[in-house]
């Protein structure tokens, strides 16, 4: 699939990020030899592709949890206390923002905005996005998304 993108663009240095993002979706993440293979087939240097992924916080360079908490850290967000949610769920499950457990159950990560300014603070666990959250309610949330 990965060569099949970069040849539908015929290997042009602008078919860099729909390759990551083919590569990622194939294979879940992007490791160093995939970045590589890009890198040469695209003729880019290896440090302009690294840097292209870790840019955009929507690339990963490790395996993701099979659930994904989001915390919002937005300025509007920030202001209501998400830095305190994510302390939280750093705290209860043993990981820090762009962790994942070691059960592979659960990821942790920020995102600058995610645009629902009027619900901050806010989180998205898997796709459910939940606004107005509270210290309490976000591990609540949590809890219950590992269930599944």
């Amino acid at each position: 699939m990965v060569e099949k993108t970069m040849k539908k663009l015929n290997y042009d240095r602008s078919a860099l990020i729909e390759t990551l993002h083919t590569a990622q979706e194939s294979f879940g993440y992007l490791e160093n030899e995939t970045l590589k293979f890009i890198a040469r087939r695209l003729k880019l240097p290896f440090s302009k592709v690294y840097g292209v992924v870790t840019f955009y916080h929507f690339f990963r360079l490790k395996p993701k949890g099979r659930h994904t908490i989001v915390v919002c850290t937005g300025t509007a967000c920030y202001i209501k206390n998400s830095n305190k949610i994510l302390e939280q769920l750093e705290k209860k499950f043993g990981i820090k923002v762009g962790e994942t457990t070691k059960d592979n159950l659960l990821s942790l990560l920020s995102a600058r905005c995610v645009g629902s300014c009027s619900l901050a603070p806010i989180a998205i666990y898997d796709n459910k996005t939940v606004g107005h959250l509270s210290l309490e309610e976000s591990v609540k949330e949590a809890q219950e998304l590992i269930k599944c």
